[in-house]
């Protein structure tokens, strides 16, 4: 049996208790699983501290991670992973994957606990949407604007400290990561310090527009440009009007975009549910992830996804700049894919925007025979013109001189009918039934995508709120990257008065 990178290790589940955190998980090795929000048993080498790191005098809790392989003699990066609210750090711990990769990599974590009541001292808002939203005061959170009288920011800043006196960290790359609540006390840490961090990531619960914009809609920013991670679950419900929670998420990305000075097209990749936008900045990088069919929370693997992808390739220099070489997993978008808006001209391809002269349409196979007049539907499909498809795959497109028909030959050499009205397809010789019918479109015909994908050559097509996507391998299209590339295609992926959010 060959050597794993790191130890996984069975656990005994408790698919009976419904407990947020359930205590009895505390040092066992019972497991939690719901919807990807899934825990590890509690990790041996997990040390819990008690001690006053601030001058205010108050006493805190924070919970280390190092791994076997710590060498004092070495640099070593630190993570901070801040935990949701209603949670602790050893609850982090175990809900997270970041003691794994630590393991793997060699890293050290800090998962500090919130001072008050498992509540960071985060600034507070209300989402537009959130009726009975809880107030701050009922909350104990610290809502004084100072930064420098916010306990669990000094609390931080002094735990960084601490590890760097206790451990040989190496100050240039130094990350945290938050979720939910500990996503807001990210944004809120980057914002102000985030000159101290290589990167920053956060999970779950984006930040509350009115705390990154002023009343003229001008960014608010003291930490200056740092790397950022954005991991945005499909069903997150924060706010819970989707309509505000397109608005927030695409608020939050565009903060980040235009204080790292990020191109606005980005390079998209969907690997399973995991739907990520890429993009580039002079002054550092962003990643934006989309979570198909997750609830509010972290999925295990998304520390392992910010790690692998952005953190293990970053440093902050001495000067201040962020560095970017190579991380474990290349920042890369698919190669081989594509994106269709019925009734758009503009498609997705080749990580860019490319024009065709036929917007794609979307057409229902229907049964009406025998049923006196009324029909039922048998598929709805997006169809688009082969002359796209040809390009999106390589192909030889010859159509007749009226567009009523067309032949097509493949990059493996088959040969390829299509004629208009006819549901079938002559593949070498042999009658195949499409989708549905060709239609004929502004001079040129146009098929099915899902089934020219699938049947010729076993590409995954998905859809989700209008907006249809084809990979050469299984993807899953998330609402929120749905957004993001009607965005894209529609020529709105940057606000007009992107160059003046800035003061």
């Amino acid at each position: 049996m060959p050597t794993p990178a790191f130890p996984l290790l069975p656990g005994t589940p408790d698919d009976d208790n419904r407990d947020y955190l359930p205590e009895k998980i505390y040092h066992s090795d019972i497991v939690v699983n719901e919807n990807g929000n899934n825990s590890q048993p509690y990790p041996p080498r997990l040390k819990e501290f008690h001690g006053v790191v601030t001058e205010d005098g108050e006493a805190d809790t924070w919970f280390v991670y190092v791994p076997a392989s710590y060498d004092p003699a070495k640099k070593t990066p630190l993570v901070v992973s801040l935990h949701g609210g209603l949670m602790t750090g050893w609850g982090q711990a175990i809900y997270t994957s970041w003691t794994m990769m630590a393991e793997r990599d060699g890293f050290i974590v800090l998962f500090p606990n919130a001072h008050a009541g498992r509540v960071w001292c985060v600034e507070w808002a209300k989402w537009d949407s959130m009726e009975g939203a809880p107030d701050p005061d009922d909350l104990d959170i610290n809502q004084s604007t100072d930064i420098r009288k916010n306990h669990d920011a000094q609390m931080i800043l002094a735990l960084i400290e601490k590890m760097q006196r206790d451990y040989n960290i190496d100050p240039g790359r130094i990350f945290m990561q938050g979720m939910s609540m500990g996503n807001m006390m990210t944004s809120l840490f980057a914002r102000h310090y985030g000159h101290l961090l290589a990167g920053a990531a956060g999970s779950a619960c984006a930040t509350f527009p009115s705390l990154l914009f002023d009343e003229k809609g001008k960014i608010k920013n003291q930490g200056g440009p740092t790397a950022i991670w954005q991991s945005r679950p499909e069903l997150n419900d924060v706010p819970p009007d989707p309509r505000e929670q397109k608005d927030v998420n695409r608020k939050n990305r565009l903060y980040w975009m235009r204080i790292n000075e990020c191109a606005p097209t980005p390079q998209i990749k969907i690997e399973g549910e995991n739907n990520f936008a890429f993009y580039t900045g002079k002054k550092a990088d962003l990643v934006y992830l989309d979570i198909k069919n997750r609830d509010h929370g972290q999925s295990l693997d998304d520390a392992a996804l910010v790690w692998d992808y952005l953190f293990s390739g970053l440093r902050r220099e001495a000067d201040g700049a962020i560095v970017s070489s190579p991380s474990v997993c290349p920042r890369q978008g698919d190669q081989r894919a594509f994106a269709l808006i019925p009734g758009e001209a503009n498609a997705w391809l080749g990580n860019r925007v490319q024009a065709m002269r036929t917007a794609p349409v979307v057409w229902q196979k229907l049964k009406y025979h025998g049923l006196n007049g009324g029909e039922k539907v048998r598929g709805e499909y997006i169809c688009a013109p082969l002359s796209f498809l040809a390009e999106a795959f390589g192909a030889a497109c010859d159509p007749s001189q009226d567009g009523a028909a067309c032949v097509m030959t493949l990059p493996d050499g088959r040969t390829l009918q299509f004629a208009r009205g006819s549901i079938a397809c002559v593949i070498d010789g042999h009658v195949r039934a499409m989708y549905c019918e060709a239609l004929r479109r502004n001079g040129e015909l146009l098929v099915s995508v899902e089934w020219f994908c699938r049947y010729l050559f076993n590409w995954t097509v998905s859809a989700c709120d209008g907006v249809w996507y084809a990979a050469d391998h299984f993807s899953q299209l998330s609402l929120y990257m749905a957004d993001l590339i009607r965005d894209l295609l529609t020529g709105h992926p940057v606000p007009d008065d992107f160059d003046a959010l800035l003061p």
